[in-house]
């Protein structure tokens, strides 16, 4: 059952209790400002002002913050009062009913209006936000700036008020008036966006914003929340535009059910009109670019195909065809440059070589919907994780990956994503949830149908790999485990790594096959203590006996359990260099008493004989040391999932420039001058790669010394593992271990098959391409 919605009154009064909170803080802050700048002033009156507005505030605090508390419960009440349209009167007004206003109410009226400015330069966005809140919680039906309560017009005249109460000299109101003013607009952002996000957290949803309009002769238009369900646009005759559902014939038409979202910003009503009914219009790409009058005569005649149906044809620019009809509907040179350089964008996209024909009809249908998204929302240009261009990058480099689009999974996808953009065309494409949706559906599609993939193959890669990565974590838990508990015990410093690092492995191994209690795990963890006793002092002639005598099982236990995790030799030999030595200086010391060697052996056997760690669901997979980063695979495992071994890599060999690659693409290369910097691009080569590969994607490996297209699978839930399948119809699995995958990045044997998203790739060439049109700087002599 859903949590009911605050009562206005609650809501507004906790609102302004964090503005009363704010002001207090602010009489606070300025208690301290005013002392310093007393101290840092040259000139004595300034000093003598300062340290008299600090004496009056700190004297008369609790009188500023009552004042300003009453001053600001009064004017949201008043704001929040019923407002009744009062009756026009014929009767002319009587003379005594004028009066003149009083020129400190002018005063304070300017004063605050000042004020109001200030904060209103320091948090425009917090604002806009709060107004549509508010609007909603007023249930006004439109952000009104001027019906917000606690807009910054109001605090000021609390503020002003809260002075008023603290001294009576000018001079000291002025200063005073300046200094909390300063400090209150400091703290004023914070406090709107804390009240913004308890009225989100309340479950307020905010208005949607939408074009204000007066009523009277002329302006019956009904309001309006998205921009496209009133009014024809000026390219088009008025018996052109359908009639909006519930509209009588001659009357006003019914207001629509406010649709809940958060929209892609503001865009003119003429404008969004437009746009939605070129995108309604099956395309609009059946005219081959006609004038909009002219392709709707033209679909009444039956002349109309459109290419929202798979057609071999190209998929026609809607914006390039219809660009004087949207820069007539729009207002502003901005909406003109953003009209234009979408249109360039689309222009590059729909001619990009790497996407297959079919998924560019499918993105050519969206270009209306991204027209409008960037036409309200600037940070499309900027932001790579905006889901609008998510979205669209997302389907093209997924559609990459498929080496037949006309049958099998490639059509199952292309099905999927034409169904996903014809909701996006026919529903609400100004909301930013819809392209939120339609990703985390097109996500996990994919999920399943690599997972199938790889199934389909007779291959248990997926299964094999999860349970390598369980017994990793397990071991790096149980890692953490026995170093916390070795640490009180006294043994070499590589003795303790090695039984920490290393040797946990091996006995989460001998867990594994045979359990905890089985004899194998037992038979390691009395190795385990017995390696440690053996680098204990051995003054006697009996101690050195028994070592001499355990010390080839011991040897015998410690390398069946290193062959056991596959540890590399060069390692094992290194640690028996310490090892040794370590054997032959424990001959040479002073024996422990019996009761100290006693009490060692029962420490390190209530060490071992510790439980292994249960994983928590969904607890995530810690960061792998160089010693531990080794996940050891039988020959048939390994064979079985196509893993690649670091040891059949040739990394001397030096990877020869492919001339064919397109050179990367940096932010430097997609800046468009007018429009918002954009975040840096992702890495399609180098080390950084590995952290960025995604699941679907197509990637070139280079296996063999020859470069083959891959296709990601399957990840790992802890990333340790990643699955590809490479060829066309007869698929082979190929496994790579984290590391791996990093050191192929990192040796240029493995890159992404495109050098760039699309969205990005399409604006550098734009961008080159307006650049090739700009006339080259005449030199003046």
């Amino acid at each position: 059952m859903n949590s009911p919605l605050p009562r206005p009154d609650a809501a507004l009064q906790a609102a302004a209790l964090r503005i009363k909170h704010a002001a207090r803080e602010a009489a606070q802050r300025c208690v301290d400002s005013l002392g310093l700048a007393a101290l840092s002033s040259l000139k004595i009156h300034e000093r003598d002002d300062f340290l008299a507005a600090q004496f009056e505030l700190n004297r008369r605090q609790a009188a500023f913050v009552h004042a300003f508390n009453e001053s600001l419960d009064q004017q949201v009440q008043r704001e929040t009062a019923p407002r009744h349209a009062a009756p026009r009167s014929s009767t002319n007004t009587p003379w005594e009913a004028l009066s003149l206003v009083d020129d400190h109410e002018v005063e304070a009226s300017i004063n605050a209006d000042r004020f109001g400015l200030v904060i209103q330069h320091a948090c425009e966005w917090e604002l806009r936000e709060l107004d549509a809140y508010v609007g909603s919680l007023l249930q006004l039906g439109r952000p009104d700036h001027e019906r917000n309560p606690l807009r910054p017009e109001l605090v000021g005249k609390a503020l002003l008020a809260g002075v008023e109460a603290i001294s009576e000299r000018p001079e000291v109101r002025k200063l005073l008036g300046i200094e909390l003013g300063r400090s209150l607009a400091d703290l004023m952002p914070r406090v709107y966006g804390d009240i913004v996000s308890a009225m989100r957290d309340a479950g307020v949803q905010p208005v949607s914003l939408a074009v204000r309009s007066t009523q009277g002769p002329g302006n019956d238009m009904g309001f309006n929340t998205s921009g496209y369900d009133g009014g024809a646009s000026r390219g088009a005759p008025l018996a052109e535009t359908p009639a909006p559902a519930g509209a009588a014939m001659g009357g006003r038409p019914a207001a629509p059910a406010q649709r809940p979202g958060t929209p892609f910003g503001h865009v003119d009503v003429q404008l969004m009109s437009l746009i939605r009914q070129l995108a309604s219009s099956g395309g609009g790409g059946g005219g081959g670019g006609l004038p909009l009058h002219e392709e709707a005569a033209a679909r009444r005649g039956g002349h109309a195909s459109g290419f929202a149906s798979s057609g071999s044809g190209p998929a026609p620019n809607l914006i390039y065809a219809h660009r004087d009809e949207l820069r007539q509907a729009s207002t502003g040179r901005l909406d003109h440059m953003v009209i234009d350089v979408v249109g360039s964008l689309f222009e590059q996209i729909l001619s990009d070589p790497k996407v297959p024909p079919q998924m560019a009809r499918q993105i050519a249908r969206l270009q209306l919907p991204v027209l409008r998204v960037a036409l309200g929302d600037p940070s499309f240009f900027s932001s790579r994780r905006h889901p609008v261009r998510r979205f669209v990058n997302r389907i093209a480099s997924l559609a990459c990956a498929f080496d037949d689009l006309a049958g099998g999974p490639g059509q199952e996808f292309l099905g999927l994503v034409r169904a996903l953009v014809q909701e996006i065309v026919d529903g609400d494409f100004d909301q930013m949830e819809v392209y939120e949706q339609k990703l985390g559906a097109l996500e996990a599609f994919i999920a399943s149908q690599a997972r199938q993939e790889v199934q389909d193959q007779g291959s248990n890669a997926p299964q094999l790999v999860e349970a390598k990565e369980q017994d990793l974590r397990v071991q790096q838990q149980y890692m953490r485990q026995l170093q916390t508990a070795l640490a009180v015990v006294e043994m070499p410093a590589f003795l303790r790594d090695f039984l920490a690092q290393v040797w946990s492995q091996a006995l989460v191994q001998a867990a594994r096959r045979g359990g905890e209690a089985g004899e194998l795990a037992q038979r390691l963890k009395r190795a385990a203590r017995d390696v440690v006793m053996s680098v204990q002092p051995k003054g006697t002639p009996g101690d050195r006996k028994n070592f001499l005598m355990t010390l080839p099982q011991l040897m015998k236990d410690l390398n069946h359990g290193l062959a056991m995790i596959g540890w590399p030799e060069p390692a094992k030999k290194s640690f028996f260099s310490e090892l040794l030595p370590a054997h032959a200086e424990s001959l040479k010391g002073q024996s422990l008493r019996p009761l100290d060697y006693n009490l060692m052996v029962k420490q390190l056997d209530a060490v071992f004989a510790m439980p292994l760690p249960r994983l928590a669901a969904g607890s995530t997979l810690p960061v792998l040391n160089d010693a531990v980063d080794q996940v050891h695979f039988s020959e048939d495992e390994a064979a079985q999932i196509g893993l690649v071994q670091e040891h059949a890599v040739n990394w001397q060999r030096s990877v020869d420039i492919d001339l064919n690659v397109e050179p990367e693409i940096s932010a430097v290369d997609i800046r468009l001058d007018g429009l918002p910097p954009p975040e840096p691009v992702e890495p399609s080569r180098g080390a950084s790669l590995a952290d960025h590969v995604q699941l679907g994607f197509a990637y070139q490996m280079l296996v063999d010394e020859q470069w083959q297209k891959v296709k990601l699978n399957y990840v790992s839930p802890g990333r340790a593992f990643f699955v590809f399948t490479s060829g066309g119809k007869h698929h082979k699995t190929v496994s790579l271990t984290s590391r791996m995958l990093h050191r192929l990045c990192e040796a240029g044997r493995f890159r992404a098959f495109e050098n760039a998203f699309l969205i990005e790739r399409a604006t550098a060439r734009a961008r080159k391409q307006l650049a090739a049109l700009r006339p080259a700087p005449t030199l003046r002599h």
